[in-house]
């Protein structure tokens, strides 16, 4: 039975989603593409008319979930200014409900430490993800020029995806509050007083 473009896509669709959350929250090497496949109620066989391998998934799955957290932490604001757009950005990064749900969250935090024993083809894709996150959120960032702005996105993103990641590492509820205050008043002393 041939199913028609539309029902391709969306289960394409449905299988990047469901990646992307995997990965993120139990790594690349957390679940098997069968038990992906059977969660979703899909063959096995079937992967392999939309990825050519768990890598290419990834690759495609990080671009997705980059997307993703773009969105999440872009949108909804009353924010009027850069700066205020800015602060809610870091607030909401930097939130209990972020650090609790790292497969709805941002795949720099979840992801970065595994990107350096990925294949090339997947680095490619997260070099490219953090690209486009740069593109989308640099603008709200203080600097002169596009090149000042994108160095403080860099400086701030690794921050705090480093505070998240050691956050979420540390066992003691408390000092993962902490950590999180700590490095969210840093952040929106050092990037939101415009």
């Amino acid at each position: 039975m041939r199913y028609p473009q539309e029902h391709k896509l969306e289960t394409r669709r449905r299988i990047l989603y469901e990646a992307s959350r995997r990965f993120r929250g139990q790594g690349s090497e957390g679940f098997s593409i069968s038990g992906l496949m059977q969660d979703l109620k899909l063959t096995h066989g079937g992967f392999y008319r939309h990825f050519n391998s768990k890598e290419h998934l990834f690759a495609e799955a990080l671009a997705s979930a980059m997307q993703d957290a773009h969105a999440k932490l872009t949108v909804g604001s009353d924010a009027k200014t850069p700066a205020s757009q800015l602060r809610v950005l870091i607030e909401t990064y930097l939130s209990p409900w972020h650090l609790a749900n790292p497969a709805e969250g941002c795949p720099l935090a979840a992801l970065a430490s595994e990107m350096p024993r990925q294949p090339r083809a997947v680095r490619a894709a997260f070099d490219h993800a953090l690209e486009t996150y740069i593109d989308g959120i640099e603008k709200l960032l203080p600097g002169k020029t596009r090149s000042e702005r994108q160095r403080n996105f860099l400086v701030l993103f690794s921050g705090m995806a480093g505070s998240l990641s050691l956050a979420r590492a540390v066992s003691d509820d408390q000092t993962r509050a902490r950590l999180l205050q700590a490095a969210k008043e840093f952040y929106i002393q050092a990037f939101c007083q415009g």
